[in-house]
């Protein structure tokens, strides 16, 4: 297929997403049964996301226009190991396989098994010649390139496996928020998005608060209860119920309005149910804490830029555009830059 062709195949599937059917309604009650974390409002935000923010003809061309994508190329395999904490949160980087026209050998996540083939079944629904860009996996083989995502501990085990070949190897990554106190109510309750979106388990999800010394959290628990049917889900419930009882056994001092509970602490990753605090005093100590943290925050949201971080406002985390690449890593660039010879 040439690029034209598979940038229209995706625009379809896009068109087609946009719309919700019975049988993806079906499929997603399927997934749920399996993993209870994956709710029908969950896959349904990430589905139009991607229909919205990546599968539309326009969006496509200006992405790939300065790539030396061609069509005369050799494909290569690209092994991936997807991870399982949201839903289709692979999508982005069997898109980017597909797109520079290289074949993707998938291992799915236990987590979520069901909902990515579907999507890939309705692609060659449309063009029969998808079929050959794409396999689903137990185990990978025979592969020119790796992408696998993964934990601080399996990425260790990544780079030992994958570690002779051009790979991307992802960890443990989050986003934090900065706020300066003069947020207005529709700011803090668009934060609400970035923190409780897919119960806070994604990468991108919000984990921590960076908030002026002095902050009056009042505002921010209000607009934050909105959010409150959250607690009707039983497993964020059960996190809830358990965080408290760690939060009044230790002692700690928390803010909370029933259905997030926030405390100061210095580390970028909290507990479900959980969000961090810590106090900066004046923009250069905030610019401090942040740069210690690089390595971990997967992208910083606010009201207002920061400097040497991209701006994302508040209530924008988790619907990244297609050149929002995990990491940082361009994955477009890795998948067409020469490959390094494996010895």
């Amino acid at each position: 297929m040439k690029l034209k062709d598979r940038i229209s195949v995706l625009t379809k599937l896009g068109q087609e997403l946009s719309h919700p059917n019975l049988e993806r309604t079906n499929l997603i009650k399927t997934s749920y049964r399996y993993n209870q974390w994956f709710t029908q409002e969950s896959y349904e935000s990430a589905i139009q996301a991607i229909a919205e923010r990546m599968l539309k003809q326009v969006l496509l061309e200006k992405w790939v226009e300065p790539y030396p994508i061609s069509d005369d190329q050799t494909p290569q395999t690209v092994g991936m190991v997807l991870a399982g904490n949201i839903p289709l949160v692979g999508f982005h980087d069997v898109l980017s396989t597909f797109i520079c026209g290289h074949i993707s050998q998938i291992k799915l996540s236990d987590k979520d098994k069901l909902v990515l083939p579907y999507l890939i079944d309705r692609l060659a629904n449309f063009d029969e010649r998808v079929q050959p860009y794409f396999k689903i996996v137990d185990r990978l083989a025979n592969f020119d390139r790796v992408i696998a995502t993964g934990s601080n501990n399996t990425a260790r085990y990544f780079d030992v496996y994958f570690g002779k070949y051009p790979n991307i190897i992802r960890k443990n990554r989050n986003a934090v928020a900065v706020l300066k106190g003069t947020e207005s109510k529709e700011a803090l309750h668009a934060l609400g998005k970035d923190i409780f979106t897919y119960f806070g388990l994604g990468c991108r999800n919000v984990s921590k608060l960076y908030v002026p010394e002095n902050y009056e959290f009042n505002s921010l628990l209000e607009a934050l209860h909105e959010y409150r049917e959250i607690i009707e889900h039983n497993k964020y419930k059960n996190n809830f119920d358990y965080n408290f009882t760690l939060l009044i056994l230790n002692s700690k001092k928390y803010f909370s309005n029933g259905c997030i509970l926030i405390h100061e602490d210095k580390a970028i990753q909290s507990r479900i149910a959980s969000l961090h605090f810590e106090y900066y005093k004046g923009e250069e100590h905030l610019h401090k804490l942040l740069a210690n943290h690089r390595e971990e925050i997967q992208c910083v949201v606010s009201d207002e830029p920061i400097t040497d971080w991209t701006h994302i406002p508040l209530g924008g985390a988790q619907t990244p555009s297609l050149s929002d690449y995990a990491d940082g890593v361009d994955t477009l660039r890795f998948l067409t830059e020469s490959p390094t010879p494996i010895a």
